[in-house]
């Protein structure tokens, strides 16, 4: 399923595009915008795939808006007006759709749309790892990222259990985050857990199959993202 948003101050622009995606069975609309603002707190609480995203708006433009996103989703630009097309280009969006949309042309763009996620999953199929080098005491040692029930910070080390082991590293919690792939999750300042093992959240408290960790304030909203937003 593809989450999308709808971008635009014009009502009947937005109720047009909603018409045209509304017989498209994989894609799933998350929020109708009629501002930046609107669209800013529908990506911070959802995951979205692709925003449809009108330029000419008040106080936040497009173009400016997308500037600001440090990790947008895919973008395909719907305005009244072409001189706006090299910068869309420039800021490497999808499409440029002129109103009013024609439908072939909107699903020309979706089939660009498509191309794009299924390079997006091409890409971290290939690059994903499945394993890490971490140095305990003078030696670099290899663990299985499956391996991992839980990794537990003290000061500047890390306890890292293991299925068989328990190994103590010499890394902060932040260096050791950094080095793990998306199947972990920092829950609290002391703790990250491999998120296959989460059973249950209960109140501040996450059972894992290997023991109960507690969630910490600054990391319960990613937490809870986390669980109701999860990726098809």
């Amino acid at each position: 399923m593809i989450n999308y948003l709808i971008v635009d101050d014009e009502p009947q622009a937005r109720k047009l595009l909603q018409a045209y995606m509304a017989g498209l069975t994989n894609y799933k609309l998350v929020k109708l915008c009629a501002n930046a603002m609107e669209a800013y707190e529908a990506l911070h609480a959802s995951k979205i795939d692709l925003m449809f995203l009108d330029i000419k708006m008040p106080i936040v433009s497009g173009t400016d808006f997308l500037r600001s996103l440090k990790n947008p989703p895919l973008v395909i630009f719907t305005t009244a007006f072409n001189k706006y097309a090299m910068e869309g280009y420039e800021l490497n969006v999808v499409d440029y759709l002129l109103k009013p949309i024609a439908l072939p042309r909107l699903l020309n763009a979706l089939e660009k749309v498509q191309v794009n996620l299924n390079a997006q999953k091409t890409s971290s199929i290939e690059n994903k790892i499945d394993y890490l080098f971490v140095k305990v005491d003078h030696k670099l040692v290899k663990i299985n990222l499956d391996e991992i029930l839980l990794i537990e910070g003290l000061q500047n080390y890390v306890k890292i259990h293991l299925k068989e082991r328990i190994l103590i590293a010499n890394y902060t919690m932040k260096a050791i985050e950094s080095m793990l792939s998306g199947q972990f999750i920092r829950v609290h300042r002391s703790f990250i857990v491999p998120l296959h093992t989460i059973l249950s959240i209960e109140g501040n408290l996450i059972d894992t199959t290997y023991q109960q960790v507690p969630i910490g304030s600054s990391f319960k909203t990613a937490v809870m993202s986390y669980i109701h937003h999860k990726p098809d």
